[in-house]
C-alpha cells in the first residue's frame, strides 16, 4: 500500500513549474495520464481576495452552513474535522469528512487529510515562489471520494492528491488547482471516469467563485485578524 508520501511525489502529479505564473499546457481540463490517472485542473479569478484569506478560510469553516456558503448547491453537510485540527490555528494535519456532489453527480462522502506543502514540493522552489510573490498560499491534501475510500495506516486517503495555489495580483487573485484521481485504481480495478473529472473541475471552480463573493466580508469580520477594510 502506498504511503501518502510516495503518492504526493507522484513524477506527473505537482511539478514546481505549478508554483510559476507562467502559463501552463493545462489550466483548466482535464487529461488522462499515461498510467491511468485522471489530472483535472481549474483555474479560477477570485477578485479582492488574497492569500491571507484563503489561509484563513480553511482554519475558520467549521459546520454545514459554512460549506453552504461556500458551495450552496454541491455541499451537503459537513460531517466534522478530527481533533488534529485546532479551529482558528491550523488545519495541517487534520482530516475533514463531508457529503457533497460534483455537478451533476450526486452527493457522496468525501474525506481529506491535509498536509504541508514541503511534503509536495521541493523546499527551494517552495521558498523562492513566496519570496518572489509568485504564490501566496498553498493547500495540499491527500482525497478519498466515495463511501468506500480506503485509507493508510496514518489515516490518509488513497484515491488521490489535491493541491491549491494562490498568487496575489492588483485586483485580488488567482487560484490554480489541481487534483490527481485514481491513485488507488489498481485496487478497484476500475480507472476514474472523465465524467468525475469534469464534475469535479466545475465543483472546483463554481465552489471558489461562490467563495470569492463573501470570504472578504468574513475575513475582516473576524476582529482577530487584525485587519480592516477599505470602507471609502
Amino acid at each position: 500500500m502506498a504511503t501518502a508520501t510516495e503518492l504526493s511525489r507522484h513524477p506527473l502529479a505537482y511539478p514546481d513549474a505549478f508554483l510559476s505564473p507562467a502559463p501552463l499546457p493545462l489550466e483548466t481540463g482535464i487529461q488522462r495520464m499515461a498510467g491511468g490517472e485522471l489530472l483535472v485542473a481549474c483555474r479560477t479569478a477570485m477578485d479582492g481576495c488574497n492569500g491571507r484569506m484563503l489561509d484563513w478560510w480553511f482554519k475558520y469553516f467549521d459546520t454545514s452552513e459554512h460549506l453552504r456558503w461556500w458551495h450552496p448547491a454541491d455541499h451537503t453537510e459537513q460531517i466534522g474535522w478530527d481533533d488534529k485540527r485546532i479551529r482558528g490555528q491550523s488545519y495541517i494535519g487534520g482530516t475533514q469528512r463531508a457529503i457533497q456532489g460534483l455537478g451533476a453527480i450526486p452527493p457522496a462522502p468525501a474525506v481529506l487529510k491535509f498536509h504541508e506543502p514541503r511534503e509536495f514540493f521541493s523546499s527551494e522552489t517552495l521558498d523562492r515562489a513566496f519570496a518572489n510573490g509568485d504564490v501566496s498560499a498553498i493547500v495540499c491534501s491527500t482525497i478519498g471520494l466515495g463511501p468506500n475510500a480506503r485509507l493508510d495506516p496514518d489515516g490518509d486517503p488513497l484515491d488521490g492528491l489535491m493541491v491549491h495555489v494562490m498568487r496575489d495580483t492588483s485586483c485580488g487573485a488567482v487560484l490554480r488547482s489541481r487534483f490527481l484521481l485514481g491513485l488507488d485504481s489498481a485496487h478497484s480495478g476500475r480507472p476514474v471516469p472523465d465524467a468525475i473529472g469534469l464534475g469535479l473541475m466545475q465543483h472546483c471552480y463554481c465552489e471558489y467563485t461562490y467563495l470569492a463573493r463573501v470570504l472578504p466580508s468574513l475575513y475582516y469580520g473576524d476582529r482577530k485578524n487584525g485587519e480592516a477594510p477599505v470602507l471609502w
